[in-house]
């Protein structure tokens, strides 16, 4: 694994390149995305060793995860339950674990986060694994199905029930949920780590002074950057309305409130969190509530007129050739 400064490109946030700073990556492809583990470069035969084994850490999680949550093979835990929704499930604790934080995104954001759209998202036209949606380029919505049903859910000690008729869809915050876990298994193996699924990334350790240069990609066109930070500690994840889509407006973020893929204005939102978790929940919140998002959350918002919105105010945050203007506004 060599040393490179080559910047990792994935939507939505990029760990970027920095002349100064030399890192090893090792990448593997996991819940329908490429998951990079960035490491400082490992100077002795042990220290590759070492390396290796974060890195295989890492994976072995993200494999055992998609296992469990993946909606697109029917052996999978999730896959179980939804098939039994109306009947009272066992369930596994780290099932249960993301199932209730969940629900509790859902009361924090008023239901704009709500794990129960999949049948909305059937309806839309992905209910098939993304490159296969794709290749069939459904061009045409079928009626919307009703979301909201996640206060119906019912939870006894190592069971659920869910509501007739309806279903799970974890989606990003299983992602999010992955990579806080993999950061606690690979934690103290490595000075630093950036461990980043598709754009949803997080900070392990300590990295060297002044933080990681990360840019928040521009979502009309991906070689460009709307916004560089150093982050120092944290996670970063972004929702976009441009990726993970299969034909004008049909897109996989769908807005609970009309049970039809998310049209707000707000093509793209990366918001910061202390976990993956937490910012992945945010990143959708942000989408769907907009510019009033900032008053609650950190985050950089980027409109379909080309404005980029942010409160993002740590003085090592500044936006890329484009000049300050009203609240952290950046012109098109």
């Amino acid at each position: 694994m060599a040393p490179t400064t080559e910047a990792v490109r994935a939507p939505g946030t990029t760990a970027a390149a920095d002349p100064g700073l030399e890192t090893a990556r090792r990448s593997f492809r996991s819940m329908g995305t490429t998951v990079t583990l960035i490491v400082p470069p490992p100077r002795s035969s042990s220290e590759r060793i070492t390396v290796d084994r974060a890195a295989r850490l890492a994976e072995r999680t993200f494999v055992r995860e998609d296992n469990r949550f993946s909606r697109f093979r029917h052996a999978t835990e999730i896959s179980r339950v939804n098939a039994r929704a109306g009947v009272w499930t066992r369930v596994s604790p780290p099932f249960l674990e993301l199932l209730l934080l969940s629900v509790e995104a859902a009361q924090l954001t008023g239901g704009l986060f709500d794990p129960t759209v999949l049948p909305a998202l059937l309806a839309a036209g992905y209910d098939r694994d993304f490159d296969d949606v794709i290749a069939g380029a459904r061009l045409a919505l079928h009626p919307p199905e009703p979301c909201g049903r996640w206060p119906e859910i019912e939870v006894r000690r190592h069971e659920v029930r869910l509501p007739a008729d309806t279903a799970l869809d974890f989606g990003g915050i299983a992602k999010g949920w992955t990579v806080d876990r993999a950061a606690r298994e690979i934690r103290g193996l490595v000075p630093w780590a950036v461990l980043d699924a598709g754009g949803d990334l997080l900070v392990v350790g300590r990295p060297p002074r002044g933080g990681l240069p990360i840019g928040v990609e521009d979502p009309d066109d991906p070689a460009g950057e709307v916004l560089r930070l150093n982050l120092e500690h944290g996670a970063l994840a972004t929702s976009s309305v441009r990726f993970r889509a299969w034909a004008p407006g049909l897109h996989h973020l769908i807005d609970p409130r009309t049970a039809r893929p998310a049209d707000t204005g707000i093509v793209q939102a990366t918001v910061w969190a202390a976990t993956c978790v937490a910012a992945e929940v945010g990143s959708k919140w942000a989408l769907l509530e907009g510019e009033p998002v900032l008053e609650r959350i950190a985050a950089v918002l980027v409109r379909g007129d080309g404005w980029v919105l942010s409160n993002l105010s740590d003085p090592q945050t500044a936006p890329i050739d484009r000049p300050n203007t009203d609240r952290g506004g950046v012109s098109p």
